[in-house]
């Protein structure tokens, strides 16, 4: 087993209590990610990793920081951003029990755990900013403070519209009772 994110663990393996610690920088092997944005093939992951001997074991604790890049989900604006994740995951030593990840020939691999953690952070709707507007329907421009304006009616709802209108003309008009004639108690 080779690879960047595969490490050596024969000097704690079956000997609980010990434990190894790694700060590495890897490329991403792929790009890790659909949709708006992703990871790209080649962007660095930071990656510090403790590794422990336990019974069961040896128990991984991650943390990768590394950047997405990809379009605003409402204006489609070319975005980057950070992406920082940490997870636990053990890696099993017995063959026979149903367990996620196993110690291969003395060796841990963390590429699968590191790429679902990164690629289930990302953003499913990612924006520019918490308070983009997106595009104006019409001209398909970046839509503004300034430019936002409140959108023409659909014409088969000017009816309705009108309807709503007369009813409230109808209600500022209705007589109202005096302050006079009303009960004492």
């Amino acid at each position: 087993m080779n690879g960047p994110f595969v490490f050596p663990v024969r000097d704690i393996s079956h000997r609980a209590g010990e434990m190894r610690e790694f700060d590495i920088e890897v490329p991403a092997p792929a790009k890790w990610g659909e949709g708006l944005v992703a990871v790209p093939s080649g962007e660095p992951i930071e990656l510090q990793v403790r590794l422990e001997s336990v019974h069961e074991g040896i128990l991984a604790t991650v943390e990768a920081e590394t950047r997405y890049v990809g379009v605003c989900g409402r204006c489609l604006t070319d975005i980057a951003r950070p992406v920082e994740v940490e997870f636990v995951e053990l890696f099993g030593y017995s063959e026979t029990e149903a367990i996620d990840f196993e110690v291969q020939d003395d060796h841990v691999d963390l590429e699968t755990p590191v790429r679902d953690s990164i690629v289930l952070s990302l953003p499913f709707q990612p924006v520019c900013q918490p308070d983009c507007l997106g595009l104006d329907p019409t001209t398909g421009e970046k839509l503004t403070e300034e430019s936002a304006q409140e959108s023409p009616i659909d014409p088969r709802w000017t009816a309705l519209a009108a309807m709503a209108a007369s009813t409230t003309d109808q209600d500022d008009e209705a007589a109202r009772p005096d302050a006079d004639n009303t009960e004492k108690s």
